[in-house]
């Protein structure tokens, strides 16, 4: 009995770290966090989904797999070639023996080294334009998001899921799958080597493979929920930067820097305690894998050398000195993809936990569509009609209530009213930004519902209070979706709007650079180059929701004499709180709590001394009271 005591040994401590981990495994069964709240997509469906990507690139593949096929034999050949070496060793042997088998595995070595570069470099190529495509069909969708949707959607979780989790997911092509492949073929390969070898010395190693199949479907639970934990809290920490990085000097203005200085902190603090949690998980399973390996070699060293010292034979299996040494090198190359297995098995992990955000965002159906019977619209005279349109952002809390109204070809038509009357969003629905819950809206006698999106909002150009530039500069500021448009285009726009004045006054004109949000431009200078870049689209419908807002008196002359010019163009629809802004539109529409209370031109409202003319009273004593 007391022989076989340091196995014994080895077998408590297996035991006793077997039911610890099979207890942490029942306790986290049983806890339950926010993460665990979210969408649990099955690994089968996220492989599914992602050998889509990897489709069209399967000769690449399977390239890199005959590649590796070769890169396997060193694996396999090198313990039987330098156990060979250990044998002539120990007995007499010519020179040229010990050569051709030094040779032998210099050169089997050198064959896996151009197999293993090769294997490499075609992975990574294929990799990047699977992560292209990937970011590129995420953009795409979303894109597609309605309105409201991308409302409910903080900019710096998108931003995550463009930028930093298909980076997971690439790792994935490039190095976890044929990792995974050629470590579970080098296994396979080194048992059957092994069982050839001595299959006595083979069935010991392969007592501790249920252990390792155990704490790998073990870590397996904790790995996904640390990898989760990673993602939301990298997740929360953009969305934190993105919108106070843009809000930093509204920060400033209310000194307000500590406090949001340990909002970061704390944000950061989790990320951190994340990541930390993910290290500890891993930090236990690879070593629990090392102690397997190491206890495997204890058993050989003890049983091979009780063997070879006493002559002891085990099933009839002959233990000499090769067969230890080839088959120490056996268990480091049966046990080391196990521990590699480990490494890439959370790493894939963390590819399945990133895939599963994006493909969250991705599985959202768009709430605005179009119908499977929607046309092009080649041409738009204008002509717009509400018939009883109720609108809602949110269930029964109505903003629009059975609003109708009628608009003419080429006419200019004002909104006016109290804040949340329902003005801007006449006008988003116009455009399709949002669905109505009942009524119809008719472009041209056509449900816009009928109506390709696309092709009806090319027809629109829509100048809104808060510009927004991108980066870049003024010249592809005004274009933005036109090509094929010269230089002369370009001026004669920015004449027609009057925004050739301080544009010709820049050192470098429509080459000056736009900096972020256009922040190096006065709010007038942004709004005229909107008009530019409506005017030189050509729309049929102009939208101008509060373009007069918040400029000078200069500016809003250079404005309001655009706004002249502009209404040759098109149909004119205008939000405005400044009376004086619309008092010349062909017809004025005044909302009160999403109903319309009047309507008429300037002249027959005020005659009505109704809203209209006490509105109008109110802001023209106002006036009058700043010019005295």
């Amino acid at each position: 009995m007391n022989e076989y005591l340091p196995v014994l040994i080895v077998g408590a401590i297996i035991g006793v770290f077997t039911i610890l981990f099979l207890i942490a495994y029942w306790v986290l069964r049983k806890m339950k966090d926010n993460s665990e709240k979210e969408r649990n997509m099955p690994d089968g469906e996220i492989v599914r989904r992602l050998m889509r990507y990897a489709r069209p690139y399967w000769k690449n593949f399977v390239l890199v797999f005959f590649v590796m096929v070769f890169s396997i034999v060193y694996d396999l050949v090198s313990p039987l070639i330098i156990g060979r070496i250990q044998g002539l060793i120990k007995n007499d042997f010519e020179l040229h023996q010990l050569y051709v088998m030094v040779g032998i595995y210099a050169g089997i070595l050198v064959v896996s080294m151009v197999c293993t570069y090769l294997q490499a470099m075609i992975l990574q190529k294929t990799g990047q334009k699977i992560l292209s495509q990937i970011r590129l069909d995420v953009f795409t969708h979303i894109e597609k998001l309605s309105h409201e949707q991308l409302n409910d959607i903080p900019v710096g979780k998108l931003v995550t899921r463009v930028s930093n989790d298909p980076d997971a997911i690439s790792y994935m092509f490039t190095n976890i799958l044929v990792t995974l492949a050629k470590n579970s073929m080098v296994i396979v390969g080194v048992l059957g080597a092994m069982l050839m070898l001595n299959y006595a010395l083979t069935l010991m190693v392969l007592c501790f493979v249920p252990f390792v199949v155990l704490f790998t479907v073990i870590f397996r639970k904790f790995s996904r929920k640390v990898h989760r934990q990673v993602n939301n809290a990298t997740t929360d920490l953009n969305t934190y930067l993105s919108e106070n990085l843009s809000g930093m000097k509204i920060t400033q203005i209310f000194n307000r820097e500590e406090q949001k200085m340990n909002d970061f902190l704390s944000r950061s603090r989790n990320l951190e305690k994340a990541k930390l949690n993910r290290m500890f998980v891993f930090g236990i399973f690879q070593p629990m894998v090392y102690m397997l390996y190491i206890s495997s070699n204890l058993c050989l060293f003890y049983f091979g050398a009780k063997g070879y010292i006493k002559d002891i034979h085990y099933f009839g299996q002959v233990i000499d000195s090769s067969v230890m040494v080839s088959f120490y090198m056996y268990i480091s190359r049966f046990f080391n993809p196990i521990q590699t297995l480990a490494e890439q098995f959370d790493m894939l992990q963390r590819s399945f936990a990133a895939a599963e955000k994006i493909f969250t965002i991705m599985d959202m159906e768009p709430e605005v569509v179009d119908a499977p019977d929607a046309i092009e619209l080649s041409e738009l005279r204008g002509e717009i009609e509400f018939k009883d349109v109720w609108f809602c952002y949110k269930p029964d809390e109505w903003v629009l209530k059975g609003v109708s109204f009628h608009v003419e070809p080429k006419q200019t038509v004002a909104f006016v009213g109290s804040t949340g009357s329902g003005k801007t969003t006449i006008l988003s629905l116009i455009c399709r930004n949002y669905d109505i819950q009942k009524g119809q809206i008719l472009i041209d006698g056509i449900d816009i519902r009928k109506i390709k999106i696309s092709s009806l909002r090319q027809h629109f150009g829509q100048m809104l209070q808060d510009v927004f530039l991108f980066s870049g500069d003024i010249r592809s500021n005004i274009l933005l979706r036109k090509e094929d448009v010269t230089d002369e285009e370009v001026w004669e726009a920015c004449r027609y709007v009057n925004a050739d004045a301080f544009i010709g006054k820049l050192e470098s004109g429509l080459d000056e650079a736009v900096r972020e949000r256009g922040n190096n431009f006065s709010a007038g200078q942004r709004q005229l180059l909107s008009f530019a870049r409506t005017i030189i689209h050509k729309p049929s419908v102009m939208i101008l929701d509060e373009a007069t807002a918040n400029i000078d008196t200069e500016t809003e002359l250079l404005i309001q004499d655009s706004l002249e010019k502009m209404k040759n163009i098109g149909t004119m629809l205008i939000v405005a709180h400044r009376l004086s802004t619309i008092q010349h539109s062909d017809n004025i529409i005044l909302l009160s709590h999403g109903k319309i209370v009047e309507q008429g031109n300037h002249q027959q409202l005020l005659s009505q001394r109704g809203k209209y003319y006490n509105l109008y009273t109110l802001q023209y004593n106002k006036q009058q009271l700043q010019n005295s």
